[in-house]
Parts: C-alpha cells; sequence; structure tokens
C-alpha cells in the first residue's frame, strides 16, 4: 500500500487500490477543500507533491486542461484525479479554515460531492437601448414603475417559452432555457426573444406617449455547457448558472449596438435552429469583446 504524508497536516495515510489522493485524505479526515465533485472542473483540490512526483498517475484531460488554463508548474497536481503507486509528500494549497468549513456543507458523506450540476442550457441576454438618457425623462418612481412594467412582459414571454429569468442586471436580465432537457431548448429561446422584440414594440407606443421616447431592446442567444448552482450567502442565496457560455452570451447581446441589430445569436445557436429561422445580416468576423479571435454571429429576423 501507498502512503501519503500530508502538509501542513503532518499526517501519513495509506491508500488503497486505485484510489485517488483526494478520496484518501477524506476517507481519513484530511480537510481537504474541492467544489466540482471530482471531475477535474475546479482546482480548489489542489495540492503540491514535494516528493515522489515520479509516483503520481500522469494528467487526465481534465486535470491537463485546468493545469494550462491557470499555469500549474509540474508539481502541482489536483487531488481528485492523481493517484499514486509509490510513497509520496504533498501539501495541501487550500488550508484556509473557512473553505475547509464550506467544503463541508456540501456533503455529509466522505466521497466528494459537486456545488454545481452541469447543464447544456440557452443562455438569453436581453438590455433596454438608451435607458441612461430615458430614465434622465423620469422621476426615480416613474423609473421603477417602467422597469416592473417590463420586466413582467420579458418574464411573461420567457416563462410561456419554458424558460425563467436567472438574473436582472438593471435594466438587462438573463434568462436561461433547458432545465427542463427539452428536445426543443434552443428554438424556444429563439422564439422567445423575437416575441420579446414584438411585445416591447406594441407598449413602447404607450410609454411613447407618457414619456416621448420610444423604447427598443436588444437580444443575445448563446448555447453551451454551463455549471447550475446555488450563490450567495445566508438568505440570499440563489440558483444560477455559471460559465464562459453566459459571458459569451452577454458578450453577443451587447454587440448588437455595434452591428445596429436587434437580436444575434451564435453559431452554436444556429447550428440547432438555422433551418427554422430567417436570417437577416451574416456576420463572419465578429470581434467580441472580452472574447479571443473572431466569432460568426446571425441575426434572426423572424421564424419560417
Amino acid at each position: 500500500m501507498a502512503k501519503i504524508h500530508f502538509g501542513p497536516d503532518d499526517k501519513q495515510i495509506a491508500t488503497r487500490s486505485k484510489e485517488t489522493i483526494l478520496a484518501a485524505s477524506l476517507r481519513e479526515g484530511i480537510p481537504h477543500a474541492y467544489a466540482c465533485g471530482g471531475r477535474a472542473r475546479c482546482s480548489i483540490c489542489r495540492i503540491s507533491v514535494e516528493e515522489g512526483l515520479e509516483f503520481c498517475s500522469p494528467r487526465s484531460k481534465g486535470e491537463r486542461n485546468v493545469a494550462e488554463r491557470l499555469g500549474f508548474s509540474p508539481e502541482v497536481r489536483l487531488a481528485c484525479q492523481t493517484k499514486i503507486n509509490g510513497d509520496i509528500k504533498v501539501r495541501r494549497l487550500v488550508t484556509d479554515d473557512d473553505e475547509i468549513d464550506f467544503t463541508r456543507t456540501i456533503a455529509a458523506g466522505p466521497r466528494p460531492a459537486s456545488i454545481g450540476e452541469e447543464k447544456k442550457l440557452a443562455i438569453l441576454f436581453a438590455d433596454i437601448r438608451g435607458f441612461t438618457a430615458l430614465s434622465e425623462r423620469m422621476s426615480p418612481y416613474d423609473v421603477i414603475y417602467f422597469l416592473n412594467r417590463y420586466f413582467q412582459l420579458a418574464c411573461n414571454v420567457i416563462e410561456k417559452n419554458g424558460g425563467y429569468i436567472d438574473n436582472y442586471m438593471g435594466d438587462g436580465l438573463m434568462a436561461v432555457f433547458g432545465q427542463d432537457d427539452a428536445s426543443d431548448t434552443v428554438f424556444r429561446a429563439v422564439n422567445a426573444g423575437l416575441t420579446m422584440l414584438e411585445e416591447v414594440t406594441k407598449k413602447s407606443r404607450h410609454f411613447e406617449k407618457l414619456y416621448g421616447v420610444r423604447v427598443r431592446i436588444g437580444v443575445g442567444i448563446h448555447y453551451g455547457n454551463v455549471v447550475v448552482g446555488t450563490v450567495g450567502a445566508g438568505d440570499r442565496r440563489r440558483l444560477t448558472a455559471i460559465g464562459d457560455p453566459v459571458n459569451f452570451a452577454s458578450r453577443i447581446e451587447a454587440a448588437n449596438k455595434i452591428y445596429g441589430t436587434e437580436l444575434l445569436i451564435s453559431s452554436e445557436v444556429h447550428r440547432q435552429i438555422g433551418d427554422r429561422v430567417t436570417v437577416g445580416r451574416l456576420i463572419e468576423n465578429a470581434v467580441i469583446e472580452g472574447k479571443t479571435g473572431l466569432h460568426v454571429l446571425y441575426e434572426v429576423k423572424g421564424l419560417k
């Protein structure tokens, strides 16, 4: 049986056959922080191998992805992915007591549990155009009234299409579709975006009479793998989706301002429902703020 000496705990434990370092440490009561359930999706369980690196298993594909993204040196390993065939000495790199206590609230058992669930979702962002100028014409009470009327309109449309509003950000919102694993997730998201544009156009006439300003929105939609989990503290915890697809969807929505469009979708969305929508502009070399390289975006004008 191979043995692991843990620092800064100054404890030595024996491993079982095909057991990861994280599983061994949890089994023996070593306080070890983790977040993704041992699937190489986070870096919280990282350790530094001080002696016996040659006895460690090669990095898995998932661990390589994390290591390359964060620039790990060879001796920094993920405990959830590393198995050993000889005695080693390691040091836990996340040792803060609060981190350990938080980890213990994830699950009571000795096996790593995840703080979130991986899902493939359609992410929709919507934002009111020229809201700063619009709000300058209103009293604060008018602004609250206006926003609540708009959010009510948007919520009705989104929920009728099987989605829900994940978050409100000033005059913007984020909605997700696909928590129910429906086969037409992407179509429902795009249909919701188009319907929101139609409903805002209808209601805009009413607000134009009140405030003398035409109300317009921009919508961006992307489809990809995210982690759905509960964030926050105390009574303010809420379920939300986190991941690069969320950021990308937000950037796509913002690109409407650059290209003079109202509803833009990513190539991933178009790949799913391209034969069901009418495309206006094809933007083949879109520069997306905060994203490297060039991207393909499609302007959606309606459904076929």
